[in-house]
């Protein structure tokens, strides 16, 4: 197997995981990453499933990225585009159908491992390095065109005012936002160390 062959893999395998992880969060209803907060927030308004309106708003960022930036697109990028929204919907689905009132416990262990999973997905795409999604690429442009702030910070701004949106909206932001926010970075650092540098190797 060659080493885009690989990499192409691992995208793939990232962005469905990514897609799980989004409707195993939704499902325990203790936190949202912050575009997944905006994102259903943003479906609140028009009544819409989450699916449905990812694709509409990332479509919206791909082409603001396409016009001030298109190095940071790729295959991820596309993949991105169209699974991880439909992705999270049958997962929300599924477990709605397979649990129809989950425990606190349950929704616990739903709340780990969908950031878990999550973590793990950003970890496989990111180091496939064949595209960032167009979430990623806003922060990563803002901070090539505004150097005064390192980009950790322009991350900070964009992941807030998702979140504030989603807030206003009718997202759910909790306990998960929290920990999306402050340990997402070691735990995809841990997965690229013991996990996806190894499989590319």
């Amino acid at each position: 197997m060659t080493r885009l062959t690989k990499k192409r893999i691992m995208a793939i395998s990232g962005t469905t995981l990514c897609g799980c992880s989004v409707g195993i969060l939704q499902d325990s209803a203790l936190g949202l990453d912050p575009f997944s907060c905006f994102v259903t927030g943003i479906a609140n308004i028009f009544g819409s499933s989450y699916g449905t309106f990812y694709l509409i708003v990332t479509s919206i960022l791909l082409l603001i990225v396409i016009f001030l930036k298109r190095s940071y697109l790729g295959y991820t990028t596309l993949a991105n585009l169209l699974l991880t929204g439909i992705i999270a919907d049958y997962t929300l689905a599924f477990l709605n159908g397979f649990v129809k009132a989950p425990t606190y416990l349950i929704r616990i262990i739903l709340l780990l491992s969908g950031l878990g999973l999550m973590c793990l997905a950003a970890s496989l795409y990111f180091t496939a390095a064949l595209g960032v999604s167009a979430y990623d690429a806003i922060a990563l442009i803002s901070a090539d065109r505004y150097r005064a702030l390192p980009f950790k910070y322009h991350r900070v701004i964009t992941d807030g005012f998702c979140v504030t949106i989603g807030l206003i909206f009718g997202a759910t932001v909790g306990i998960g936002t929290l920990i999306t926010a402050f340990f997402m970075g070691p735990m995809i650092q841990w997965f690229n160390n013991h996990v996806s540098e190894p499989l590319l190797r």
